[in-house]
């Protein structure tokens, strides 16, 4: 996509076959909360115009939460964790059973898919996942995808669903996603601010060097600055975004003349592995370099060898996705080591000539390492 202009990005976004729609819990919710079948009518319109153009859409929708506060009678959205999950227990079923009735208006099926980090950080489990969603839509069915908050515990969730629809999106080779909340795009300070500049298009993080992104709303959780990781996320994955508020999701599925885009870099796009190892996969150790290592490592095309290692953390066997830190701790990447923990305790800081012929080979070989200085 070397090159691409805003106008043709936005062409490419609007005939793109296969997409992923997120929707946040403001656009599915009325002023006290509870979930407005009339707003997701709409939404399920517009959705229904675009599958009619021959596009498959993948659904990621928030919402569980707050659908079970009124049926719990809970005021306020809950803090603790056992509370949260009651509350998503009950409003997962009324979320799928509103937007079940509103596409069967079409005579169209959902089908239910609830995910939870650890799900995504298993590469087996990731693939099932990939193969469901697929599955459903060859099935002719529309996949409605959202966390499990009912079993994801705090520290294993994916903090929200914008970011949840960036990995969905990558998963599945999306061709755009679309991320829809109640702000028409992604503004340089607070769009009630009369001085508040819409931007146009983001094209790599420079672009977002002067921008104040703030925190959710009273009933979500993500907030801009979510989603705008997410978008970047998804565009280190290869897949543009388009952001723009849920009111606009008529044009945002049409002609993509709304909004902010945000552009892949042309020739940087993370393999599925690499994005998977970076940005969903569990890290079962960790593994601390040196500054020669880590300066071969992020230079790109070489391996990690024992020599530059000078420390390992946590119970790891071989295939397992392990942290890559610096000397400073900083992190440096992620990759698939190649030893038991145990076995590689006894090669650090070894050369490879040094070494049992049987250990000569990579700690983490270069195709199964991946490090962040590849980020936008």
């Amino acid at each position: 996509m070397a090159g691409v202009g805003v106008l043709e990005l936005r062409e490419q976004i609007a005939s793109a076959r296969r997409i992923v729609v997120k929707l946040g819990t403001s656009s599915l919710v009325d002023a006290d909360g509870n979930l407005d079948a009339r707003k997701i009518d709409l939404i399920v319109d517009a959705i229904e115009k675009r599958i009619a153009r021959g596009t498959d859409v993948i659904v990621v929708s928030s919402g569980a939460i707050a659908a079970g506060m009124a049926p719990l009678g809970l005021k306020v959205r809950p803090r603790d964790l056992a509370t949260k999950q009651a509350a998503a227990s009950v409003g997962q079923i009324h979320l799928a059973q509103v937007w079940g009735a509103s596409f069967a208006r079409y005579g169209r099926t959902i089908g239910q898919v609830l995910l939870t980090q650890s799900d995504a950080g298993s590469r087996e489990r990731a693939r099932n996942a990939q193969r469901t969603i697929d599955r459903l839509r060859q099935m002719g069915a529309v996949p409605i995808v959202n966390e499990n908050d009912t079993v994801a515990t705090s520290e294993m969730r994916f903090g929200d669903n914008d970011r949840l629809s960036a990995i969905v999106a990558t998963l599945i080779s999306a061709d755009a996603l679309v991320l829809l909340s109640d702000v028409d795009g992604l503004y340089d300070m607070n769009p009630s601010d009369p001085r508040a500049r819409l931007l146009d298009e983001v094209r790599s993080g420079k672009d977002l060097e002067a921008v104040k992104a703030g925190d959710g709303g009273v009933f979500g959780t993500g907030g801009m600055a979510a989603k705008v990781s997410a978008a970047r996320l998804a565009a280190r994955g290869g897949v543009p975004v388009l952001l723009t508020a849920t009111e606009k999701i008529t044009e945002a599925l049409g002609s993509a003349e709304v909004g902010t885009v945000f552009h892949t870099r042309p020739g940087r796009k993370l393999s599925a592995w690499k994005f998977w190892a970076l940005y969903a996969a569990d890290a079962e150790g960790v593994l601390r370099l040196d500054a020669g290592a880590v300066s071969a490592v992020t230079s790109g095309g070489t391996s990690l060898l024992a020599v530059g290692i000078t420390g390992i953390e946590g119970e790891f066997h071989a295939g397992d996705i392990v942290e890559i830190l610096g000397p400073d701790s900083a992190v440096v990447g992620r990759g698939e080591v190649a030893y038991d923990a145990v076995e590689l305790a006894t090669m650090l800081g070894q050369h490879t000539h040094e070494l049992p012929e049987h250990l000569r080979r990579p700690v983490v070989h270069a195709d199964y390492l991946s490090n962040y200085a590849s980020r936008l």
